[in-house]
């Protein structure tokens, strides 16, 4: 079975899995612990960052290598087309979407974790123990701004990362207007990359992550509750309807993480 080193809440690891599941390919997740697990992770595949998609006894490192390598290996659902227009276009929106709504998305749903503590303690996995989820929860918001700041989250970032996203759905809104997908008839790696990139913008509705039921359809307040979106919110859920495997009562491609073991 393949197996899938991540982070529940890495919306590049969401955008592999919902791969995976696109193509019905069953999987084991591995869950890397931040710190020691990646440098476990390391020893592996010579880096720390998820997702690492392990097939036998090869390591695939980056989500776009690995959506590459699986649509190689496993052709049925292709995930890029064979026209020329539209493969460029597919390919032109995967890479964009990693690049704009994955990095600016990171920096949008900090917004709402430093202003509301019970969204930010929701936010752990429901299997934190509660003595973490209380201590997260009482953080002080302005000493979250601080950690902000040193990864440079500060206030005009995070203001001019939003602006941006809203200008990124509205266009995105406009490509799904009278079409069922963004390149054509038929899903691709650009919509199912800019599906499991939007998760920190607005978790869907059901139960694909391992979080809290009340977090469900909720996110970034200025973006998980505007309207104007309302269309592509709608059409990402469905295309998680159609393809990805819940949680619950799902064969072992949709459990529950496993954490990575140290030697």
């Amino acid at each position: 079975m393949l197996e899938l080193y991540q982070w529940e809440l890495s919306q590049y690891s969401e955008k592999v899995r919902l791969i995976l599941d696109y193509k019905g390919l069953e999987y084991r997740k591995i869950e890397v612990t931040p710190g020691i697990g990646q440098i476990e992770l390391f020893r592996l595949t010579g880096q720390r960052q998820v997702p690492v998609l392990k097939d036998g006894n090869r390591y695939i490192v980056d989500s776009t290598e690995i959506a590459k390598y699986v649509d190689a290996k496993y052709p049925e659902r292709p995930l890029i087309p064979q026209n020329p227009k539209q493969k460029a276009l597919t390919l032109l929106i995967e890479e964009w979407a990693d690049e704009s709504i994955g990095i600016k998305g990171r920096k949008a749903l900090f917004a709402a974790i430093s202003q509301n503590q019970n969204f930010r303690k929701s936010l752990l996995p429901t299997s934190t123990p509660d003595i973490f989820r209380n201590l997260v929860e009482g953080v002080p918001s302005d000493i979250l701004t601080v950690l902000g700041l040193g990864v440079g989250y500060s206030p005009d970032v995070v203001k001019a990362a939003i602006a941006d996203l809203k200008q990124d759905l509205e266009a995105l809104t406009l490509l799904l207007t009278d079409s069922p997908y963004l390149t054509g008839d038929e899903p691709t790696l650009a919509d199912l990359a800019v599906a499991g990139l939007s998760i920190l913008l607005k978790f869907p509705e059901g139960a694909y992550l391992d979080l809290p039921a009340s977090l469900r359809g909720q996110g970034v307040p200025s973006i998980a509750n505007n309207p104007d979106y309302q269309l592509f919110f709608e059409w990402r859920d469905r295309l998680y309807a159609q393809f990805r495997k819940p949680l619950i009562g799902a064969s072992p491609a949709g459990s529950a993480p496993t954490s990575i073991q140290i030697d």
